[in-house]
Parts: structure tokens; sequence; C-alpha cells
């Protein structure tokens, strides 16, 4: 069946910056959208997150970066987690950085029976060994440092609220959101 391109949210405020080695949500309130029960229901569909802000990280030994996507009644299970993103031994401040990240359901179904198949990038100067942007481009992570796989199975058919949040190794970096939209790419009538 035909469907069209929808947005379902966009961030139109400033996500709280995550600064600890504790996870912690990059979303504003605002942005944190509850897909009803259902809204998930067929294997193959796809949505896109595209998110960008602000990291800033410590200087020699900065630790890693991880990014996770999640749902559930409370937004409480990482449907897809990013690789432990290295970041750059140079301190960086208040640098950009750009999401650009692809979920397509790979399975439906109560309890713990769905998941989702994630793949895209992570871009900034604060990945290691970037360029400074002004002699290069901005380094990148991929998603996933290993082969792709399914992440950790949720319940497609009861209401999930979304959440990207992230997680310091060490303390004394700094990310923050200015933008995030997900759409979904397979809307159906």
């Amino acid at each position: 069946m035909p469907g069209y391109q929808s947005t379902l949210v966009e961030a139109q405020i400033d996500g709280t910056a995550v600064t600890a080695t504790a996870e912690g949500s990059l979303l504003p309130a605002v942005a944190k959208i509850i897909l009803p029960s259902g809204y998930i229901n067929r294997i193959g569909k796809r949505f896109v997150i595209r998110a960008s802000g602000r990291i800033s990280n410590i200087v020699t030994t900065p630790g890693t970066l991880t990014l996770r996507v999640k749902l559930g009644p409370t937004a409480n299970i990482a449907v897809c987690t990013s690789q432990a993103i290295q970041l750059n031994a140079v301190a960086k401040t208040n640098v950009g950085w750009f999401l650009d990240l692809g979920l397509t359901v790979r399975a439906i179904g109560s309890s713990t029976a769905a998941n989702i198949m994630a793949q895209g990038t992570w871009q900034s100067e604060s990945v290691v060994g970037s360029p400074l942007p002004s002699v290069g481009s901005a380094g990148s992570a991929m998603w996933q440092a290993a082969a792709p796989a399914v992440g950790t199975g949720f319940d497609s058919s009861v209401a999930n609220q979304i959440d990207l949040t992230a997680q310091f190794s060490l303390t004394g970096n700094s990310i923050q959101v200015h933008t995030f939209a997900i759409e979904d790419l397979t809307t159906t009538p």
C-alpha cells in the first residue's frame, strides 16, 4: 500500500545538557512524543532520526560517548545503541555534531517480540582523530562498529514513547541537542 513521509516531531527548543557518566535524555520534554498503540504495525516500517547540537570533550583521555534510541511505555528500552564512540584527545569546546540515523522495523509483536535495525553516522570534530573543520571535514563514526544487528526487543502493540539519550564513560564532557526530528518514511493512510 503506498504511503507518504511525515515528520512525527521536531524539537523546538534545546534539550538539557548531559554531562555525567549517568545516562541522560538529550531531548526536551516536548519532543518525547508517544506513538499510539499499534503505530509500529508492520515489518519494514522505516524511520529517520536527524539531530544536531554541540559537544565539549576533555583533553588527553576523554573516554567515549554512547547514544541510545529508546522506546517503551516510559522510553525505558534501548531499541538501538551506538558503538562507544571514542572522543578526540584534543580538548574541544562547544563544537557541532550531527546524527543521521535510519531505523527499520524488523519484527513486530507483544512482550519483547518487536525489534529494530539501526544504521547511521555521528559526525563531529569531537570524534577521535578529526581534523579541524577549517582544514578538512569533521570526523565520522558509524552507529555500530561491528556488523549491524537488531536492538533490544520491545512491545510494538502498546503505546511507545520516543527518547534519545547519551552517556559518557568519563566525567568532564558535555553534549546538548539543538535540533531533533524523527520522520516516518512509510506512513500509511
